[in-house]
């Protein structure tokens, strides 16, 4: 009986990986996203490996993925991937508090965001 297979949720020449929890607000990493859109995988591993923002870490080791994810489970070519999509949105928030003066106190919130490339094998014009 069990469950079927799954529907692929990307094209036949696009593979995607997603960073569920990446610690910062969607607005930061919107920033680091807007570098590497459009832009040829490699290229956008450089600039986001000498980029002096935070957020840069976390987007490179999900680009890495969806980059392995292409070449190791549906046999694309690296060379010719492209970031056809870079999506942020935002994830989940804890809530902390601090103490104040008088007995009072301060909610202080931590935001989680997610991230989702989606790499697609571009043909050589």
């Amino acid at each position: 009986m069990g469950k079927g297979k799954s529907l692929r949720r990307v094209g036949e020449n696009e593979a995607m990986a997603v960073g569920t929890t990446i610690r910062g607000s969607a607005q930061k990493l919107n920033l680091v996203a807007a570098l590497i859109r459009g832009k040829k995988a490699e290229e956008a591993l450089n600039i986001l490996s000498f980029s002096k923002r935070a957020m840069a870490r976390d987007a490179s080791k999900v680009l890495a993925s969806a980059i392995a994810n292409a070449e190791n489970n549906h046999d694309l070519d690296v060379d010719a991937l492209v970031v056809a999509e870079a999506s942020v949105g935002k994830s989940v928030t804890m809530k902390r508090f601090a103490t104040r003066g008088r007995g009072k106190s301060t909610r202080i919130l931590k935001p989680f965001s997610r991230l989702r490339i989606v790499v697609r094998e571009q043909e050589e014009a």
